[in-house]
């Protein structure tokens, strides 16, 4: 690790790399799991050779601009968890905006375009 500058979880990047208590590496962080109405972290999705799994915020001990340092054993990691949840869909308001069939649609019947989150 080579930068140590301690940051918030607002902060974190996709792709920063997680590493267990004893430095070893579990994988790469994929989405910070949050709810900024309440200003809460509850933990992050990490990018695994096994797929994602969850580590939940009270496992996490310190994130840095570098890396995710978390207070897992290396068998806790091996054990975590997919993470759980239904997937979030968000409305494309200027969707309809135009002047297509869909847009005429959209307008006529107040049927908004959904669309997959990217986070």
């Amino acid at each position: 690790m080579t930068d140590d500058t301690p940051i918030a979880y607002t902060a974190l990047q996709n792709g920063t790399p997680v590493f267990t208590s004893d430095g070893i590496e579990i994988g790469r962080v994929e989405h910070v799991l949050q709810d900024p109405s309440l200003d809460l972290f509850d933990g992050i999705a990490v990018k695994t050779e096994k797929g994602l799994r969850f580590v939940d915020a009270d496992r996490v001990g310190r994130i840095t601009e570098a890396a995710v340092e978390t207070t897992l054993t290396d068998d806790e990691a091996r054990a975590l968890p997919e993470p759980q949840g239904s997937e979030v869909l968000d409305a494309d308001p200027d969707e309809y905006g135009g002047n297509g069939l869909s847009a005429w649609f959209g307008r006529m019947f107040m049927r908004e375009h959904w669309m997959r989150r990217k986070d």
